[in-house]
This record gives C-alpha cells, structure tokens and sequence, in this order.
C-alpha cells in the first residue's frame, strides 16, 4: 500500500522541477507588497471613501490630519498658550530627535536630519500631500488653507495659513533641528503656497 502511494505521488511530481533561483526572482515584477492584501484594502478603501466624502466640500486624504492639527493649534490659541504648546510638541519629540542626534554625531551626516523630518515621517507626507525632496532641501505646499478656507465660512476656526506657519510650525521644526543638534532655514509661505527648508552646512 505504502509503495503504490508513494508511485502516485512520483507521477504526479514532474521529475526534473527546475528550482527557483535567485537570478529568476530577480527579474520578476514585485510590487513589495506581496502578502499585505488585507491592508492594502483597507487603505484603498479609506482613500476612496475620504475622496468619495463631497459632504460640505470634497475632502481631501489628508482631511482628519489636517483637521485635528487645526482643532489643536486653534485651542492653543483661544487659550493663549501657543508658545506652551510649541514647547510641549518640542518637548515629545526630544526622545526621539535626541536619538537622530547621535546618529548624526557618530555617522557625521547632517542629511540625516532631513531624513528624519520628511522622508520617514508619515505625519509629515500624510499631511503635506504635495512636497518635494532633494539633498539638503524640503519643499512643500502648505496644508492648511484648503480646509480653512471651508471650515471659516461656518465659524470654526480664524486661524490663517500664515499664523499657523510662523507661530506653529516654523518653531517646532527649528526647535527639531536644534535637538538634532543641526541648522535649518525655513522659508515664509510664497505666493504660490510652497514653504522651503533648507539643511544649512556650518562645516
């Protein structure tokens, strides 16, 4: 009995199957995403439901982000407690910026910086859909005025893209590069929206 399955199984398996090498795998296409379908729908699905939402105006992927930075900065302001919430956002991020310091310290590649403040930080790209990136520069359109400008005609907040860029933004992200132990400049919102930061070399 043994005998006759085992022959099944021997026909069944081609004699000679070529083994996958490396070189084959190589010139496959791969999405890099093999095996996340599952996420992969979910986000697609949260995409098209926030691009399909015209309720009000139509809303952007970065809509929920983009709101609670506005609901926070707002109440800080309502508050007066801007500089207190500058400093606490500074302050949370230290751990983590004080860890690309060293880096920077032990590798001596300022660049890095840059690295950790836009091209690996999904709260940065999630929330600046529209940027660009080369060696030692960030250039991005600023996020804000497309909801600001919905969100004002009922009364919900009266801050401008301006306030929020030199009261907000622009000390949190010098307050990141001091901790990083680099230099930064940062350029006012220009008439286009665009907002540029520069790496600046003291070597």
């Amino acid at each position: 009995m043994a005998e006759s399955q085992a022959a099944v199984h021997a026909a069944e398996v081609p004699p000679h199957t070529p083994k996958k090498s490396n070189v084959v795998d190589n010139y496959k296409t791969q999405s890099g995403f093999e095996g996340m379908d599952e996420k992969l729908g979910k986000s697609l699905n949260v995409m098209l439901k926030t691009l399909s939402n015209t309720a009000g105006y139509a809303h952007e992927v970065n809509d929920a982000l983009v709101k609670m930075h506005l609901n926070a900065m707002q109440f800080a302001k309502d508050q007066g407690k801007i500089k207190e919430w500058v400093e606490h956002d500074v302050k949370t991020m230290k751990p983590i910026n004080e860890r690309m310091a060293n880096i920077i310290r032990k590798t001596g590649q300022k660049e890095i910086a840059m690295v950790g403040l836009f091209d690996r930080t999904a709260c940065f790209y999630q929330l600046a859909l529209d940027n660009t990136r080369e060696e030692g520069i960030c250039r991005w359109k600023e996020p804000f005025n497309y909801v600001l400008t919905q969100a004002k005609r009922i009364g919900q907040f009266d801050l401008t893209p301006e306030e929020i860029h030199d009261k907000f933004f622009r000390p949190r992200f010098l307050g990141y590069a001091k901790d990083m132990g680099v230099e930064m400049e940062i350029s006012d919102i220009d008439e286009d929206g665009w907002i540029t930061c520069k790496l600046v070399d003291n070597d």
